[in-house]
């Protein structure tokens, strides 16, 4: 006697366990999908961290930061600092700046502090400004006036070496580079020398205008500061630090350091901007 009733074929059995197989697999990658995008979205929380260099110097000086706060999970920034002119350079940090969504802490070291005090102004989402022996201007000052304003720096004629160069719009520029000695003494004095003659050889030249630029409104008066103060620090001299840091009512710390707290003291430098970052997250 023949059966009407059809028993399934075992084809038809594979197709309807792979389809079920599938249809797990499928959740369980969207689950996962949407766990990590939540995890990326808790990292992302974390302000971007802005890291910007001084004088005589380029961005690899803070190779010790960034790997110590991508290891604690911030994103970080590093531009190139033009060391045109004050102005210019704010206006171009600025637009780097208005690239970046969530909350920055912006740092700044030497002659990047004047830079971050100027185009940290109307960025609403710049929430903490570092500086790291920085220059912290007010309205109408300049780099010259500041480094100056108490005796023990040691940038000046015997130290810098002037070279023109020539303007796009025609006219020239000076160029002023710090001697193999000036960057031994002034600059890092407690750098290893063969690692301050390879700073020297490879420094990036900041012109004069730069130097000698006025400042604009500084953003310190509205933004919570926190400042580094070197006191071993033959160019900017460690009463100044003093002074800038009381004036813009930062949180302050010392080191015993050079000019160059972030190559010589990296810990302490990063220490501090972990303190901004923590303080207004």
């Amino acid at each position: 006697m023949t059966s009407n009733i059809h028993t399934p074929s075992l084809g038809r059995r594979l197709v309807s366990a792979i389809a079920i197989l599938v249809t797990t697999v499928l959740g369980l990658a969207t689950v996962t999908g949407a766990a990590g995008a939540s995890a990326e979205t808790g990292a992302e929380a974390k302000p971007t961290i802005v890291l910007v260099h001084g004088g005589w110097a380029d961005s690899s000086g803070w190779n010790a930061e960034v790997d110590s706060l991508h290891e604690q999970g911030y994103p970080v920034v590093a531009p190139a600092n033009p060391l045109r002119g004050l102005e210019s350079d704010a206006a171009y940090l600025r637009s780097v700046l208005t690239t970046i969504d969530g909350p920055i802490v912006l740092v700044g070291h030497s002659y990047g502090g004047a830079v971050i005090t100027n185009s940290a102004v109307g960025i609403p989402n710049v929430v903490a400004l570092v500086y790291i022996a920085g220059f912290a201007p007010d309205t109408g000052e300049s780099l010259v006036q500041l480094v100056t304003m108490n005796p023990g720096s040691e940038i000046g004629p015997d130290t810098l070496i002037p070279r023109p160069y020539p303007l796009p719009g025609g006219g020239e520029g000076t160029d002023l580079y710090l001697t193999p000695e000036g960057f031994r003494t002034a600059f890092a004095g407690d750098v290893a020398p063969e690692i301050a003659d390879q700073m020297q050889a490879t420094q990036r030249p900041f012109s004069q205008e730069a130097f000698e630029s006025v400042s604009g409104e500084p953003a310190w008066t509205t933004i919570p500061s926190w400042y580094l103060v070197a006191t071993e620090d033959k160019a900017i001299p460690p009463a100044t630090h003093q002074f800038l840091a009381e004036r813009t009512a930062a949180t302050e710390t010392e080191v015993e350091a050079s000019h160059v707290p972030m190559i010589s003291q990296p810990d302490a430098t990063t220490d501090l901007i972990l303190q901004a970052a923590m303080a207004v997250s």
